[in-house]
């Protein structure tokens, strides 16, 4: 790739309307640079026995089996109601 200059750096910013002065231009100069250097770098790697992914973590169901099992008795559910009727909890009425 071509080596990113001050020019480069001050037209991207003029495009996206951000204005910066020449020692801002320097350093994103530097900054972005640095980075193209390191991806240059990544690209050296073999890669050839890597699997390619759509995601950087294996993504898979940690939900357990939606079994039917026993839950809570009707009985255990209004041990502590206050009220209760009919094997229901018996609230005021919101309504007139």
């Amino acid at each position: 790739m071509a080596e990113i200059t001050n020019e480069h750096i001050k037209k991207v910013a003029d495009a996206v309307r951000i204005e910066i002065s020449d020692e801002e231009a320097a350093k994103y100069t530097d900054e972005i640079s640095s980075v193209i250097e390191y991806a240059n770098i990544l690209g050296e790697l073999n890669t050839d026995d890597v699997k390619p992914t759509t995601h950087g973590i294996v993504l898979g169901n940690v939900l357990r089996k939606d079994e039917p099992k026993q839950s809570i008795t009707q009985e255990d559910a209004l041990q502590n109601a206050p009220d209760q009727e009919d094997g229901h909890f018996k609230v005021p009425s919101i309504m007139e």
